[in-house]
């Protein structure tokens, strides 16, 4: 099968360094402070027209508006038919914090006090299909739910989309919105979380993920289309890949296996080799199990040859869980843009029980964007891979 290109025309992001690419960018070089990531400042309103329904939308959703809208004001008009258009967004948990404030709402006050907007605004796909119904896109408007591999796995499934022909334009990305005091006591209580709010992705004295919120959607489009209509291409969906670990709920396979195998998948996908990466943005949660996975498996992915440049942006933005995977393609994106890698904020030391990987500290590295690869793995052994490359 002749499969079509996919063009990225459109990115929008919101984070806790930065609200918009232009502050998101600039927030990525650091420093930060030893805090929760949370998305500070975050006007709601300026994305609804009635108050009412931003009242009716719960923050995960409000950040995938936000994203959306910046990001199709960057693509421009889109002009193809909207049963051709198509929304792919993932979440990890959804509208936790309306399910939160409703059970606190029942237990307080009874039954009748239950919002009866509670079952739409805690839906994994009310993001999805709200930027649906926004923008009257009437293709597949489709959710992935898959941990903190959510965003990867749903930009990867809407490029295929436009690969396969089934869409010309497609709304793909990630949103999540989860700090709730249970979410907070729960990940708390399983020692995932850094006791000191400080990430420190790869090094030596790591101690937990850093909690965070955020959303980033992109516009792909199929690449002749969108080079007729005169859009600006900022980057190439070459390829993706998903996979499973099958070893355990929450830890890495030794070795890192399952990583290892959807990085080669997708080099497969992308028709690359190992030598074409030139870029890591590492998915790096600054846990102990999951580094240690991840530099194990980027190593014997590509040896001892010339090693690609790897970061982890979770150093500034820590772990948005499902939105982490499209808020790191964006951060891609951007670096070929200003032909700047980001630091690894908060590395000093690499652990001496990883082998050596080339990680980008203390400031933004220059370099040629080439093939890029995005890595996100997942509680439930959920592993994504993307590989981006430069228009």
């Amino acid at each position: 099968m002749n499969f079509r290109r996919v063009a990225v025309t459109g990115v929008g992001v919101l984070a806790h360094c930065g609200i918009g690419k232009e502050a998101f960018w600039n927030g990525l070089q650091g420093p930060v402070e030893d805090v929760e990531r949370r998305v500070e400042d975050f006007d709601a309103s300026l994305y609804f027209d009635n108050p009412k329904d931003e009242r009716r939308t719960d923050r995960f959703a409000q950040f995938a508006f936000a994203a959306a809208h910046e990001a199709l004001e960057q693509a421009g008009e889109i002009d193809a038919d909207p049963s051709r258009r198509g929304v792919f967004l993932g979440t990890g948990i959804g509208g936790l914090m309306t399910v939160e404030e409703q059970i606190i709402r029942r237990h307080e006050k009874g039954d009748r006090r239950v919002s009866p907007f509670l079952v739409p605004m805690m839906m994994a796909n009310a993001a999805a299909g709200g930027l649906s119904m926004r923008y009257g896109w009437q293709g597949p408007a489709e959710n992935t739910v898959t941990a903190c591999a959510a965003g990867t796995h749903s930009i990867g499934n809407g490029a295929r989309w436009i690969a396969t022909d089934r869409c010309d334009a497609v709304l793909a990305g990630g949103s999540e919105a989860a700090f709730t005091a249970t979410a907070l006591a729960g990940f708390r209580n399983m020692t995932a979380l850094s006791g000191t709010n400080r990430s420190m992705p790869f090094d030596q004295d790591r101690n937990g993920f850093v909690m965070a919120e955020g959303a980033a959607v992109l516009v792909l489009e199929e690449w002749d289309r969108a080079e007729a209509r005169g859009a600006t291409i900022l980057a190439e969906v070459m390829g993706a890949a998903s996979n499973a670990d099958a070893h355990h709920i929450t830890a890495p396979s030794p070795g890192g296996t399952g990583a290892i195998n959807c990085m080669r998948l997708a080099l497969d996908d992308a028709g690359l080799s190992p030598d074409d990466i030139v870029h890591i943005n590492a998915h790096g949660t600054s846990t102990p199990l999951n580094d240690a996975a991840e530099a194990d498996a980027i190593h014997k992915v590509f040896g001892e040859g010339t090693p690609p440049i790897v970061t982890s942006t979770k150093g500034v933005t820590g772990h948005a869980l499902g939105a982490a995977g499209a808020i790191e393609a964006a951060a891609v994106i951007l670096s070929m843009q200003h032909e700047l890698i980001p630091p690894t904020v908060g590395h000093a030391q690499l652990d001496p029980e990883m082998p050596p990987i080339d990680i980008v500290v203390d400031e933004a590295r220059p370099w040629t964007p080439g093939p890029s690869m995005s890595n996100s793995f997942g509680f439930g052994g959920h592993n994504g891979t993307l590989i981006l490359s430069p228009a």
